[in-house]
């Protein structure tokens, strides 16, 4: 099953980065969601591409935007690489591939590198195919502001 723009996102629920479940649909009415798929932790383009986003975070926060960072690394990597990097955002397991598999963003042997906004009504409203780590998070944040 592949999501398209206008489709209600797939509910999923993942163990974060903190141990906590986190699920879609608790971000619904609430937040617009940057739901962002990349490879493996600690590897040269998803180090670059978290930082951008921590370094663009202040301006998601802004727009009161969720970021929530998807592979199918384990908690305990996404710990290591959280702290290591500084990262202010939920980096969520998807060790099972579902998540990944519902988005259409399940690759072998890691997932592709995509996003999808969410907004808060829970409609995908822009599906990034192609990502270019380097320079990814200013357009995400582009395309969040251009759609308020």
């Amino acid at each position: 099953m592949m999501v398209e723009v206008g489709d209600i996102a797939p509910d999923f629920s993942a163990v974060a980065d903190d141990g906590t479940v986190v699920r879609l649909r608790d971000f619904r009415g609430k937040k617009t969601v940057v739901l962002y798929f990349y490879p493996k932790d600690e590897t040269r383009g998803c180090i670059k591409e978290a930082c951008n986003f921590r370094d663009d975070f202040e301006g998601f926060k802004k727009l009161n935007v969720e970021v929530l960072g998807v592979s199918y690394d384990s908690v305990e990597s996404h710990v290591k690489f959280k702290e290591h990097y500084n990262l202010p955002f939920t980096l969520l397991s998807d060790k099972d591939k579902n998540i990944s598999k519902i988005y259409g963003a399940s690759g072998f042997p890691f997932a592709k590198r995509m996003t999808f906004i969410i907004n808060k009504e829970g409609k995908i409203v822009r599906i990034f195919p192609k990502v270019d780590p380097t320079t990814h998070s200013p357009e995400v944040l582009n395309a969040i502001e251009e759609l308020k």
